[in-house]
């Protein structure tokens, strides 16, 4: 598999109130949990958490294969790591790197 953009995480404070804006414009959400609201839009994953960096702003996730070989990869780049790798669903594994401008960007394998 090549590296593919298919998920976006989007921080929030409130999580009632941005799962009604969100509902509004994706519909019903097919994820409906207290950390982690998500919903597909063709394909792609948009999520809601309650627990993310708001000030830092939506996060892309990467699918890739190996998620510790390129996360290896990308930090001996240059990139720094934000947050470690973490199992967030059985079998999917999620961690979030920056650039060198500090843009933050994940990884999920």
């Amino acid at each position: 598999m090549s590296p593919s953009i298919r998920s976006m995480v989007v921080p929030v404070s409130d999580l009632d109130a941005a799962k009604t804006i969100y509902t509004a414009l994706f519909g019903a959400p097919h994820t409906d949990q207290p950390g982690y609201v998500g919903y597909s839009v063709d394909g792609f994953e948009v999520g809601l958490n309650p627990h993310g960096d708001v000030p830092e702003g939506p996060v892309t996730f990467t699918d890739v294969d190996d998620l510790d070989a390129v996360r290896d990869s990308l930090i001996a780049a240059g990139a720094t790591e934000r947050g470690a790798p973490r199992e967030v669903a059985p079998g999917v594994r999620v961690c979030v790197l920056a650039d060198a401008d500090g843009n933050a960007f994940g990884l999920r394998g």
